[in-house]
């Protein structure tokens, strides 16, 4: 199984992995981001460039079903490139897109790190522990997560080891970015402190950068929320590897 079944001219089948938390119907916004983070990065690639910034703006949900990509670069430049792209369904767009190819960074320059190590990736996989009426077998099933502080299932900020178990797209390995894009949108959901049996929290949006690619499969996330009546709410959540610290991601939630 995959996340989605290539049909070409850049059309995708959904596979019921892409379904997430809320409903069998509609995706998880990981695989959506995802799909569209490998999109810019084969787009008229230029060697020496990465992408260090995607966000995402979710139109509308995306339903389980056949949908479309489509990529063009708005900013060229030799060391500085932006990207546009566009996720759409039966002809109607109902997810943006933008990202930031920049040049790596020179050798030299030496490593700069201002975010503490992560904690060592637990040895075994416990059982999920999910909050009541989750649609539990589409994305959850096929994510796994190690918590090292927390759970899905307890409201507060939580910390996790996540890997996708298995590709985006059938017959590929996925990217550096691809593995992160896949489990950053989950951050919103590891750092909720709302009491989902009273209120709804949805992200409109999902912005990931990356100071540096991630080694290896897992990826740690470290979720925080801040919530305010009469204003919204975001979910800051950092990134890291074995390695140490790759990068952040932010979401503006809706809450109601």
């Amino acid at each position: 199984m995959a996340f989605y079944e290539p049909l070409g001219d850049g059309r995708f089948r959904s596979t019921s992995a892409t379904a997430g938390p809320w409903s069998a119907a509609s995706q998880h916004a990981g695989p959506v981001a995802a799909l569209l983070g490998r999109a810019f990065e084969r787009h008229d690639a230029v060697p020496g460039l990465r992408v260090a910034r995607v966000t995402i703006e979710i139109l509308n949900p995306v339903p389980v079903d056949e949908v479309a990509v489509a990529v063009r670069v708005v900013r060229p430049g030799r060391r500085v490139q932006l990207l546009e792209g566009t996720l759409s369904h039966a002809g109607r767009t109902i997810v943006r897109a933008s990202a930031w190819r920049v040049a790596e960074a020179p050798v030299g320059l030496g490593p700069i790190v201002n975010a503490p190590a992560p904690p060592p990736l637990p040895p075994t996989t416990p059982p999920l522990e999910l909050w009541p009426g989750t649609h539990a077998d589409g994305y959850m099933s096929v994510m796994e997560w190690r918590h090292t502080h927390g759970s899905f299932a307890t409201p507060g900020p939580a910390a996790a080891w996540v890997r996708a178990t298995i590709p985006l797209v059938p017959g590929e390995d996925d990217s550096p970015l691809v593995r992160t894009l896949v489990a950053a949108d989950s951050g919103s959901g590891l750092a909720g402190e709302i009491d989902y049996s009273h209120h709804l929290a949805i992200n409109t949006d999902l912005t990931v950068a990356l100071h540096r690619d991630p080694a290896g499969e897992w990826i740690f996330m470290d979720g925080r929320m801040q919530a305010t009546p009469g204003g919204s709410a975001l979910a800051d959540t950092e990134l890291a590897d074995p390695s140490g610290p790759i990068g952040r991601a932010l979401q503006t939630l809706l809450v109601h």
